[in-house]
């Protein structure tokens, strides 16, 4: 009697049973499973509180803008004055003329001409001012051949390169190698409809109004100086520049860049420093930036 109403009591207290329910969960988890999973949890908790924080990957950051390519131009002109195979331009920079022996002969006063330059590759855009409506387009630039001799060529266009097919053009197409300089007309379905000689004219003489579309970046040596004017030799050939513009004092032989953007002009001028007496050092080049 005595032991059962020592167990009893015991059951009674609280601060008795609280240490009894830990034997009971022990014995429990001893005769009928394994602690591992129990210690494996109580572990993987250990190890996450400690761990330091994961850090995120940060979002991808977009890759830095590429950089322009030199040459390049952006121009949009009005029908000025034509000739047979000439169209002469009016465009926010000034004069731009076009000429070729073989096309360029139905051009009038209500088409709009659009006209690109990407370094040795050139697009000409002629369309109806009323609706928008394609009258020409010419793709000009080293022949590249399309993929599996599929009859085929990749033209630069200003949406980027496109694949146009040869159409009726074979034989005529047939007389140019890979690499060859070449000019093609290409319609609407991106067929070729003919095979033409195209060459341009550009002089700059005026800023561009503010926030204007036109673009240019040139960059080549003076050739030559008359008056106002500056004449520098560039990959796309002799461009005239009138110096009003904001052209800094220049020597023939200079290094000349020109950047037009926004309506903004900015000229770089590299010239060539007087290699000090008796001195076997290289000439050293002197950057002249003249915003205008």
């Amino acid at each position: 009697m005595k032991t059962s109403r020592l167990i009893i009591t015991g059951f009674c207290n609280r601060r008795r049973l609280l240490p009894l329910r830990l034997l009971l969960v022990i014995c429990t988890l001893a005769a009928g499973s394994s602690p591992g999973p129990l210690w494996a949890a109580e572990g993987g908790q250990a190890n996450d509180s400690d761990a330091p924080p994961q850090m995120t990957a940060p979002d991808s950051q977009p890759g830095a803008a590429p950089a322009e390519v030199d040459p390049s131009i952006t121009l949009k002109g009005a029908v000025w004055r034509t000739k047979a195979g000439i169209v002469f331009l009016k465009t926010p920079v000034g004069l731009l003329t076009l000429s070729s022996k073989t096309t360029l002969k139905d051009l009038k006063a209500s088409h709009e001409v659009s006209f690109w330059v990407h370094d040795r590759h050139v697009a000409v855009e002629i369309r109806k001012r009323s609706d928008g409506s394609l009258v020409h387009r010419y793709l000009s630039g080293p022949m590249t051949l399309g993929p599996d001799s599929s009859k085929t060529l990749r033209c630069w266009t200003a949406d980027g390169e496109q694949t146009v097919h040869y159409g009726t053009q074979e034989t005529k197409l047939a007389a140019y190698h890979e690499g060859d300089q070449l000019t093609v007309e290409v319609d609407e379905s991106q067929t070729i409809t003919g095979v033409h000689d195209l060459q341009f004219d550009l002089q700059i003489s005026q800023t561009p109004p503010a926030g204007s579309p036109a673009h240019v970046l040139l960059t080549g040596s003076v050739s030559k100086l008359k008056s106002n004017f500056v004449f520098f030799r560039t990959p796309v050939g002799v461009v005239m520049i009138n110096a009003k513009i904001g052209i800094p004092p220049v020597k023939v032989g200079h290094t000349l860049t020109l950047h037009i953007d926004d309506g903004r002009v900015n000229v770089e001028v590299t010239k060539s420093a007087k290699p000090a007496a008796q001195s076997n050092a290289g000439s050293a080049t002197v950057p002249t930036t003249a915003p205008f």
